[in-house]
């Protein structure tokens, strides 16, 4: 019989905890679940000494980043930390991401851990996903990457990459149905009381985002206006003429600073308006759409689904 599969959760300064517990956890039980060790399961720190994580709680390493070790990484995952994007590791750290990503199975990330392996080089031309908060700058960053924003984990090739914080979790528990089935996946699941699919993406729990008010003072403007007053008439030429430019300069000029078109922004404001009605009030779906300037119901169920990943319907089960 084989021995244990390897998995190395790499935790960097300031770790969020959930993404290193979280799906360590799930290997444990699968453990537990199957009556013997199919997983061997260690912390790597990226220095010397204890790992503060952003909750103030200190992890102790089982070894440091370059520690020699007589057992090969079957699964190498990189943790994300609040602050993360924003970190400049050593070439010495990076240098040992990149060689050990080419010794394990596979290898991938939890959260803005996608940083941290991006800047090895191991992600190059990959397609991945991250925390919706950051997955723009992700993709403008590393622009070989395709990143998906909605994604709660992505595979591709050996790199399993999960979304933010407890999107870990939902990432482990697709490595244990990958290695040992899903009925064990399963009832790793049930005894964490957690779905063993969870329902839509990511984007479900975004906010902010391209609704919100950016460039030049006079759009900016424009945008909290349109913002509190979703139902009224928002094409294109009267948005303009509320700025005092034609047509197609304020067209051309909306797209340069916010960089999408106005009718795109518009449709995503009105979802963003449409989302806090949902949360907030007992309207239906037709009226909500009304309030916020759909045509029908059936466009903003379109709408609502493509911005959020989920009906209206199902949004208000979860968010209300």
């Amino acid at each position: 019989m084989l021995g244990p599969k390897m998995i190395s959760v790499v935790a960097p300064p300031g770790v969020q905890l959930t993404d290193v517990s979280g799906p360590l956890d799930v290997f444990a039980e699968a453990n537990v679940q199957l009556g013997r060790e199919v997983y061997q399961l260690e912390v790597v720190g990226t220095v010397a000494g204890p790992i503060r994580s952003s909750s103030g709680v200190r992890l102790v390493p089982d070894r440091i980043a370059g520690a020699p070790t007589p057992v090969r990484p079957h699964t190498l995952l990189v943790a994300g930390a609040p602050g993360l994007t924003e970190y400049r590791p050593a070439p010495v750290l990076l240098n040992w991401l990149l060689t050990e990503t080419k010794k394990a199975r596979r290898f991938g990330s939890v959260c803005s851990g996608a940083f941290l392996l991006a800047a090895s080089g191991a992600l190059v031309d990959r397609r991945v996903t991250t925390h919706w908060a950051v997955a723009d700058r992700l993709a403008r960053e590393y622009p070989s990457l395709s990143v998906d924003k909605d994604a709660l984990y992505v595979r591709d090739g050996p790199v399993r990459t999960a979304a933010g914080v407890t999107a870990g979790i939902d990432l482990a528990l697709a490595l244990v149905e990958e290695d040992v089935g899903r009925e064990v996946g399963v009832k790793v699941a049930s005894q964490l009381v957690m779905f063993f699919k969870r329902p839509g993406g990511q984007l479900q729990f975004s906010r902010g985002g391209t609704a919100g008010p950016a460039g030049r003072s006079a759009f900016q403007e424009l945008q909290r206006w349109v913002a509190a007053h979703p139902s009224e008439n928002l094409a294109v030429p009267r948005l303009a003429e509320r700025v005092g430019l034609s047509t197609r300069h304020f067209a051309r000029l909306f797209r340069s600073e916010m960089g999408v078109s106005p009718a795109a922004w518009v449709e995503a404001a009105r979802v963003e308006a449409a989302r806090g009605l949902l949360e907030a009030s007992a309207e239906s779906p037709k009226q909500v759409a009304k309030r916020c300037g759909f045509a029908d119901v059936n466009v903003f169920r379109r709408a609502f689904r493509r911005h959020v990943g989920v009906t209206p319907a199902e949004y208000r089960k979860r968010f209300r």
